[in-house]
């Protein structure tokens, strides 16, 4: 019986499995669709719908930095046990090299990629769940280009992720280890954004609504409570701006941008943290391992 394209989209959206793995059981299973299907449950490839809803805040973050262009990809899993291993290690891989090579717009054109096999990344994904034993996700991603040059600060064996663009190649090591500095104090201070230009007009007004709403409320009259408005949101921008935060690397007094000067210029940022955002499931290492016994007993 001829395999068509109307029964592999059937059984994959009944399975959850790949194109591929669907038509591979249909061509087994001479077009019975029951038989593929239970064909799919035997290779362990349908359990992958399973995983769908399950929790999946543990993984790693994976980056690139070659020839002007930098990566940061967070690809999640259940457990840290799984994010230890090499077949999760390779499946990062993968896919940062496929969005360092292709520069995918978004998520949906990222999971359209194919790999050196033919199989799509949605597919590859979906595979990988059913051999893994976990839900496998990728959780987002972002890729400069930069005519200068790209540094790139990895902490926690992967856990955390920051990327800057500077707008020059830099040859000193003194402006380097700056440049490094600076790539760590974003991981290790997040700012939402790089400059105060970068914050959204609506979000700063609602910050200078509340901040005047709490200098009013402190008994001070309104002229005094502008003035004072303008001392409070350069605060504001001192905690949530990279450039106005204080150089941890410096004398604890300059800036982020003074430390720089003229030196280069951070023309974008970005910072991943695994999980972050994520509701987690609560457990411990043991009952962690235990999981990890029972589905190998399956």
């Amino acid at each position: 019986m001829a395999v068509t394209a109307s029964m592999i989209k059937e059984l994959r959206e009944r399975s959850g499995a790949g194109m591929s793995d669907c038509k591979n059981a249909l061509i087994d299973a001479n077009g019975d669709m029951e038989e593929a299907a239970k064909l799919l449950r035997e290779r362990g490839i349908a359990k992958a719908v399973k995983k769908e809803g399950r929790i999946a805040a543990e993984g790693l973050i994976g980056t690139y930095n070659q020839d002007g262009v930098g990566v940061l990809v967070e690809l999640n899993c259940e457990s840290d046990f799984v994010s230890r291993g090499e077949k999760f290690h390779e499946i990062l891989d993968n896919i940062v090299a496929l969005v360092a090579k292709y520069n995918p717009a978004d998520m949906d054109a990222l999971n359209a990629l194919t790999l050196e096999n033919g199989t799509t990344v949605a597919d590859y994904i979906s595979e990988m769940r059913g051999i893994i034993g976990e839900k496998i996700a990728i959780r987002r991603f972002v890729r400069f280009e930069s005519a200068g040059m790209i540094q790139v600060y990895v902490h926690g064996e992967g856990r955390l992720g920051a990327m800057i663009n500077i707008d020059r190649a830099l040859e000193s090591e003194e402006d380097l280890a700056l440049a490094y500095g600076v790539a760590q104090q974003l991981a290790a201070y997040e700012a939402p954004y790089l400059s105060p230009a970068d914050v959204p007009a609506e979000a700063l007004e609602e910050e200078k609504n509340v901040l005047r709403a709490q200098i009013l409320a402190e008994g001070k009259p309104e002229a005094i409570a502008e003035k004072m408005l303008i001392g409070r949101i350069n605060k504001y921008y001192e905690e949530n701006c990279l450039l106005k935060q204080i150089y941890v690397k410096g004398d604890g007094k300059t800036s982020v941008e003074k430390a720089i000067g003229k030196k280069f210029t951070v023309t974008a940022m970005a910072c991943y943290e695994v999980g972050k955002g994520i509701e987690k499931k609560k457990n411990d290492l043991a009952n962690e391992v235990q999981e990890q016994i029972e589905k190998m007993k399956k």
